[in-house]
């Protein structure tokens, strides 16, 4: 790039007509420099395509792909002053044969009853489906993974909160490892087949992925680990031990609960009982899930606070992500093998987001508000990943009685347990970590 400046080293100002004429050493003119910086980016791409691992070339590329889309979304749809450039919280389902069918949930080992493929669901339509923002002129770009890894390099992407965490972290992995990207399990439960805690490594870019099982963020006891016991018992001033106490480590945070709060309990301040949530019998008093749910939220979004605004270990940027829920599609008994077999999305204005899924999202987006203006400008940046309208459409998206194998075979029973909450893997929570993406690379 040094051409395209003076050559003589006392010429600060342009020459004369006259001089560029007899001293046309000076200068390069500037088509001149233009093609030749032209000429170099070509030869560095050209030596990027021959010369590099699939991997690199993989990734750079993706940048700039990236790169473009973001920049092409932003003079569209951004209004002016900044800001995010589209609301992925609004829209509808669209045929898109095979924009799902992205990996092979047995070979990146997924849970069991949610390999809906494997356990010999015949119809596949669910895989063909994918989600268009309202916003005029917003798209949301299929998942990327070498964007995604570049956008969290050096990075603890953590998930936290319950099964539908779970759910979410296990296809990123399964999204991120059928791109050449490969992981390894670096630890889980002692028991295999228990799912509450696992940690995935990305060497190529340094990057770890864990999932930490906390259903209502906050300690609990009772039910949440035992499901013959009638009730769980949730202690409100007190985080869950195992990812409070790991909070630190984490750059991005991704909080994901609510269905648990649906349920029986009985929440205490320290000894003192507070209240229940569909415990008439128990001679205390009925506050419903509402206000424990903000109380837990709240208290979860300050321990993520701590130490990356300013004071105490700071880390540096953190990003929090507050998924609102994503509800089930129980139309039937729970044990009947048709509760949830539709075969396709409910259409745009057929489903509305209501009841006890519209009460949960709306605390989840106040308390991201509220959080926001705590944090008052620190290192830390408050997100809602609002997935709550797009997973309410896709009643068609659940293993169903394909949580079990082969489950309509001779000699199998009439009636049998049924997945109506959690997502085929690949599936719809797929776009989930779509969005995520865009949360990330967007600020």
């Amino acid at each position: 790039m040094g051409a395209c400046q003076a050559l003589h080293p006392h010429s600060q100002k342009p020459s004369s007509p006259s001089t560029n004429s007899s001293n046309p050493g000076y200068f390069l003119s500037k088509p001149v420099c233009a093609w030749l910086a032209c000429g170099f980016l070509s030869l560095a791409l050209l030596h990027l395509l021959c010369c590099s691992p699939a991997g690199t070339q993989q990734e750079v590329f993706s940048a700039l792909l990236q790169h473009f889309n973001t920049s092409s979304a932003s003079v569209s749809s951004v209004p002016e002053g900044g800001g995010q450039s589209c609301d992925y919280s609004e829209g509808q389902w669209v045929w898109a044969p095979g924009h799902a069918r992205r990996y092979n949930a047995t070979e990146c080992n997924v849970k069991d009853s949610e390999n809906c493929v494997r356990n010999g669901r015949p119809d596949t339509g669910y895989l063909d489906w994918r989600w268009q923002p309202a916003a005029a002129g917003c798209e949301l770009p299929a998942f990327d993974a070498a964007a995604f890894l570049a956008a969290v390099r050096g990075k603890h992407v953590a998930f936290v909160g319950d099964s539908m965490a779970r759910n979410q972290a296990e296809s990123l992995v399964c999204l991120l490892g059928a791109s050449a990207f490969p992981s390894r399990l670096v630890y889980r439960d002692a028991d295999p087949g228990v799912f509450q805690f696992r940690r995935w490594a990305f060497p190529s870019h340094g990057v770890t992925v864990s999932v930490y099982w906390a259903p209502f963020l906050a300690r609990a006891t009772g039910r949440v680990d035992d499901y013959h016991l009638p009730y769980s018992s949730v202690y409100l001033d007190t985080l869950a031990e195992r990812w409070s106490a790991e909070a630190d480590t984490m750059d991005v945070a991704v909080v994901s609960a609510g269905h648990w709060f649906l349920k029986w309990a009985m929440f205490y301040n320290g000894s003192e009982v507070l209240g229940v949530h569909m415990l008439p019998e128990s001679n205390h008093t009925e506050i419903g899930f509402v206000s424990p749910f903000r109380e837990v939220i709240r208290k979860s979004v300050d321990r993520l606070l701590i130490g990356s605004g300013g004071g105490g270990d700071a880390r540096g940027d953190r990003t929090v992500v507050l998924a609102t829920i994503s509800p089930s599609h129980f139309e039937k008994a729970w044990d009947d093998p048709t509760t949830c077999a539709r075969k396709g999305p409910y259409k745009d204005e057929e489903k509305e987001v209501d009841g006890e899924a519209a009460e949960l999202r709306r605390v989840v987006k106040e308390e991201a508000s509220a959080a926001a203006a705590r944090s008052d400008g620190g290192a830390t940046t408050i997100k809602v990943l609002d997935v709550t309208k797009l997973a309410t459409m896709r009643p068609d998206g659940h293993p169903g009685a394909y949580m079990h194998r082969d489950p309509f075979a001779p000699g199998k029973p009439e009636k049998m347990l049924n997945d109506c909450l959690h997502s085929c893997l690949p599936g719809p929570v797929d776009t989930f970590n779509e969005i995520l993406l865009q949360l990330l690379t967007k600020r």
